[in-house]
């Protein structure tokens, strides 16, 4: 499944963010303390450890862990092109509290000694991604595998499986919660979806230089023409002017049902060489400059 352009284009807070991960897990598995970094609710509120909430948002248990984890933050990074870095921190900083706020909540409800410490990472931000994964990402290819039914959304829901399950209770809770922030987040609640960080903090994770991890894009200057949807393909999908394949019907209507004018829609199948995908990630891109 395509999630857009390769690497962090338009996409600073997402690279930064899987970076310290990166970095967070590398050294706390060094020093041997990953074990000892998951979501405490003795810790946090009777002991006022609360470097432990910091690190626990970053640093990854395990190295499977980081590897799933960081292939999901990776993929995600669609919605951040979808609605901007400046909303998209929102979105970040709304999921990690509420997802750890009733972490502790149901730590402190189960009183389950299986649960005194859960697995940490940010399962709250990954899990609540999966919400809008769901209802806004359309499928754009199915196949099946003897009698079972699959779609190029199943990977990904796959790879989310794994790391819910990878800890078991510990990791179940995390990612349950999370998904509940994602929702509280997609109902609006509190009107927090009009709700964006001031410009300077994407200007600054995007000014910061990562070698081998893909840059951001420049803004075109047109806004909503039609000539901007083949500037965005050529300049960050590199498809060629003409596919020479006329864009399936239901595709052109998949597009068109999600908001957006026709001919603009074909336009973007064509030089998306009829990925949906890739033409919704053109046409959004469009629509936010």
């Amino acid at each position: 499944m395509n999630g857009g352009p390769s690497g962090f284009n338009n996409a600073p807070i997402t690279r930064a963010f899987v970076i310290a991960c990166c970095l967070f897990t590398i050294f706390f598995g060094i020093q041997g303390r990953s074990h000892k970094l998951g979501l405490s609710y003795q810790d946090i509120l009777k002991k006022f450890q609360l470097w432990k909430l910091i690190v626990s948002v970053f640093a990854f248990s395990s190295t499977p862990e980081l590897m799933f984890g960081a292939y999901l933050l990776y993929y995600f990074r669609v919605f951040e092109r979808q609605i901007g870095s400046n909303k998209y921190s929102v979105f970040i900083t709304f999921s990690i509290v509420v997802s750890s706020l009733l972490q502790l909540c149901a730590q402190a409800f189960l009183n389950d000694p299986a649960l005194s410490l859960l697995t940490s990472g940010p399962y709250g931000l990954i899990f609540s991604s999966f919400v809008p994964f769901f209802f806004d990402i359309p499928v754009s290819t199915r196949f099946r595998v003897s009698s079972l039914s699959f779609s190029d959304k199943s990977f990904v829901y796959l790879a989310g499986l794994q790391l819910l399950l990878s800890s078991w209770k510990r990791s179940l809770i995390p990612g349950l919660c999370g998904i509940i922030a994602g929702s509280l987040y997609r109902s609006n609640v509190l009107r927090i979806r009009r709700l964006k960080f001031p410009g300077f903090i994407a200007s600054f994770f995007s000014s910061l230089s990562f070698p081998s991890v893909g840059g951001v894009s420049p803004a075109p200057p047109a806004r909503n023409a039609p000539s901007f949807v083949a500037r965005q393909a050529e300049g960050n999908y590199h498809a060629p002017v003409s596919s020479g394949l006329e864009p399936p019907e239901d595709s052109i209507s998949t597009l068109v049902s999600m908001g957006f004018d026709r001919n603009s829609a074909r336009q973007a199948l064509v030089h998306a060489r009829n990925d949906v995908n890739v033409a919704t990630n053109i046409l959004l891109e469009s629509q936010a400059h």
